[in-house]
């Protein structure tokens, strides 16, 4: 299905909020709205439609996802699975963003390095 007009901004932003937060880790994945697959739901805290959309890498694997509630709120991922640049005991998984009404905040998923 196609997203709703009326979400394509936020989404987006979310897309290149993604992206940037990715560029800091020295990681650049290609995070593009396009390439990812929207379902239509329903947000459990309304019963109202939300929509999340699924990328997928080239061999089928789900690698991020995209949130969008009828709220105004949104989540979104995308892993990057690479060390932390700065930090050597630190393995970055994903970036992730989130918030609502046009208000975003992000920060990368970090994992103890073994």
């Amino acid at each position: 299905m196609e997203l709703p007009e009326s979400w394509l901004h936020t989404a987006e932003q979310l897309c290149g909020v993604l992206r940037k937060e990715a560029a800091c880790l020295r990681s650049s994945p290609v995070i593009r709205l396009q390439d990812a697959v929207f379902v239509e739901g329903t947000d459990p805290a309304n019963n109202l439609p939300s929509y999340e959309g699924i990328w997928r890498n080239p061999q089928g694997v789900r690698c991020g996802s995209l949130t969008l509630n009828s709220d105004g709120s949104y989540y979104a991922e995308f892993d990057v699975l690479t060390l932390h640049p700065d930090k050597p005991n630190w393995f970055v998984e994903a970036v992730t963003v989130w918030g609502r009404d046009g208000v975003v905040k992000a920060e990368p998923r970090l994992l103890a390095a073994v």
